[in-house]
């Protein structure tokens, strides 16, 4: 019928990140941690076996944060339950890291999430702009960066709690994510990305002080 198709596919499909994080992999390479990016690989493996890659486009969102993800509850960013936390007790847990790898998350503010995927659903024209493409911002930050992000927007000293990661986590855990972004880019998405702090700074004062959320 002449729609344009895009989907949402994932980072997890990545797993660990020994393979690389590029969205131009041999899809057989990748090594998902978790059934959630199992089940999106399975996707992106029966969507290239179709030989529908060329038609339509599959977007592999990595840690997206911002309004709206309440109703996600447990799943929601470390920015959303870092602020109740904080706001309930002054200060915020987080797992203790190890020392021995790389460690950190790609984070995209959800308006430019929404803002990738709409230039996707209009451009409708080139090869440039289907297939597989990750959604991210290019750039790593610490967990505990990000915390200082949040003490910061709400204008509160840090104080920061470590506690060890749980066990049904263990070899399930995504360490570290970076989006590879240069294919996107060369498609033709040129809008500047968020910085983390200008996105956490938003997310806070103007929805979560506010209690702006989905009703559920």
């Amino acid at each position: 019928n002449g729609i344009r198709f895009i989907y949402a596919s994932s980072a997890a499909t990545f797993g660990n990140g020994d393979n690389g994080m590029s969205d131009s992999a041999d899809l057989s390479t990748l090594r998902p941690l978790n059934a959630y990016g199992y089940f999106k690989h399975l996707t992106d493996q029966y969507i290239q076996n179709q030989g529908w890659m060329d038609r339509i486009v599959g977007l592999k969102y990595f840690n997206i944060v911002g309004p709206g993800e309440n109703h996600k509850a447990d799943m929601q960013s470390v920015v959303a339950k870092g602020f109740e936390e904080i706001r309930n007790t002054g200060k915020l847990t987080l797992f203790k890291m190890p020392t021995d790898r790389p460690i950190g998350r790609d984070f995209l503010y959800v308006k430019d999430a929404a803002a990738i995927t709409t230039w996707f659903a209009l451009n409708k024209t080139g090869q440039k702009a289907n297939g597989l493409f990750n959604v991210g911002s290019g750039i790593v930050t610490s967990w505990d960066k990000l915390a200082n992000y949040i003490f910061d927007a709400m204008g509160l000293p840090i104080d920061i709690r470590y506690i060890p990661i749980p066990d049904h986590l263990k070899g399930k855990y995504q360490y570290f994510t970076q989006a590879n972004i240069s294919k996107l880019r060369n498609a033709g998405f040129s809008a500047e990305i968020t910085p983390n702090k200008e996105a956490v700074m938003d997310y806070v004062h103007n929805y979560l002080i506010p209690d702006k959320r989905i009703a559920t």
